[in-house]
């Protein structure tokens, strides 16, 4: 079983910034890919970035210049650092990590972002 604790949400005005992180844990060999998502309400969950194994990483069109993901191998972490945020941007935002070899997803519990105009 593996666990996925996020942390760094919270209330912000547009233009500033936050710093998800999230943390996982257990029986972990191997980590094929680390991830955030977002849901706004009323809205479907959508991919916000992506990084696999190898370091390379993928973003939402409407993030790509002011999000940027990381992961810290040594402590099976991953980061969102958000930049010049918008209110758009207010939602649930989940972790998510692809793990071992038999490429099993989990996801955190979800942490809010809410920017504030």
């Amino acid at each position: 079983q593996v666990q996925l604790v996020e942390s760094g949400g919270g209330l912000v005005q547009a233009g500033g910034s936050l710093r998800l992180s999230c943390a996982a844990s257990g029986i972990i060999f191997s980590i094929n890919a680390m991830g955030w998502y977002r849901q706004a309400p009323g809205k479907q969950r959508e991919l916000v970035a992506v990084i696999i194994s190898g370091g390379s990483t993928n973003y939402a069109d409407s993030v790509k210049g002011r999000f940027t993901i990381s992961r810290d191998n040594a402590k099976n972490t991953v980061y969102l650092q958000m930049n010049s945020l918008k209110p758009e941007d207010t939602a649930v935002y989940y972790c998510n990590a692809n793990v071992n070899r038999r490429g099993i997803t989990y996801w955190g519990q979800g942490t809010q972002v809410t920017v504030s105009s």
